[in-house]
């Protein structure tokens, strides 16, 4: 049996298909994140992004989120060094890291879901950032063995 294209290809050789693929749906990215000034250290917020549908976990208009949310990161092969920030379950960080990907990732399982069965994505802790006050986030900071 063939191994699959995140076995094979570098990050950098993948086709936009494969890419997109990667992203295993669990909502981490979309969550506001505070960086300490002087350390540099991000910390992660319950509060997520105003287009994260919380249920699935999905953009509500991922083709247009840049336009409507001018801060939202757009994950690049050219952000690779970069990808620290990204939660350790993150299959773009994984992988830049030289690491597999975990069976609960939906191109292991085979299930779109299985992110959310595995208890890993946000849809049962992150609030919605109209709820939140952002001179409150703060308070929602998440400890890190939590994501």
């Amino acid at each position: 049996m063939d191994n699959p294209f995140w076995q094979k290809k570098p990050l950098h050789a993948m086709s936009h298909e494969e890419w997109e693929s990667l992203c295993d749906g669990c909502g981490k990215c979309c969550l506001h994140k505070l960086e300490d000034e002087d350390s540099g250290d991000v910390y992660y917020t319950t509060v997520a992004c105003q287009l994260l549908d919380i249920p699935s976990c999905q953009c509500k208009d991922y083709d247009n989120r840049k336009k409507k949310v001018p801060g939202c990161i757009k994950l690049t092969v050219d952000d690779i060094a970069h990808f620290h920030w990204l939660p350790e379950t993150c299959a773009y960080r994984l992988l830049a890291e030289g690491q597999s990907l975990p069976d609960w990732h939906p191109l292991i399982s085979g299930c779109q879901s299985s992110v959310h069965k595995a208890g890993l994505s946000v849809k049962d802790y992150a609030h919605p950032e109209q709820d939140i006050p952002e001179s409150e986030w703060e308070d929602y900071i998440i400890p890190v063995e939590q994501l």
